[in-house]
């Protein structure tokens, strides 16, 4: 188990959040989650770290794993200008983790905020969600309620809630 991993565990137990543990294969694509999904009776959402082209911003945005991203919808909602990829340093300095595990858990590493957690608003509508631990090797879920009433908020974390709807298509 990765350093990563290990302290993310830790501190979701000494935060009190109740959260399922899977090990599985490396699971890079939303496909490769699927399977991992399933046994958890949860939904894993697409994770994207995003960026402004200046580089003067950081959101982490979890959708629906169909719901199609669209940059300006996603950037008119926030506010900011036409969002692209955040680069893969920001990624580990932030959130402490990878492309293909990228994950809201690295929140518990973003001490100063550096990063805005805009949310598809029909994620409340899941029962579970599921995440990397930081790590693609592993899948953890939680009930919604404990992830979007408890382990945010402990962080001092309010998601930006987004619409993806009616984007489909």
């Amino acid at each position: 188990m990765a350093e990563v991993q290990r302290e993310v565990f830790a501190r979701l137990k000494r935060m009190g959040i109740p959260f399922e543990a899977l090990e599985h294969a490396p699971a890079y694509t939303m496909e490769e989650c699927a399977a991992p999904a399933h046994a958890l009776g949860a939904l894993v959402p697409k994770n994207l770290f995003l960026s402004p082209r200046s580089h003067s911003a950081y959101v982490l945005l979890l959708a629906r794993p169909e719901a199609p991203f669209r940059t300006s919808s996603v950037s008119r909602q926030l506010g900011l200008s036409r969002l692209g990829f955040g680069s893969e340093e920001k990624l580990w300095e932030y959130l402490r983790t990878r492309p293909g595990a990228v994950s809201p858990l690295g929140l518990l590493f973003d001490e100063g905020h550096a990063v805005r957690l805009a949310v598809d608003g029909r994620l409340r509508e899941e029962e579970r969600l599921a995440f990397h631990p930081c790590e693609n090797t592993w899948s953890v879920a939680m009930r919604n309620v404990d992830f979007f009433s408890r382990f945010l908020p402990m962080l001092g974390y309010a998601p930006e809630w987004v619409s993806l709807a009616g984007e489909e298509g």
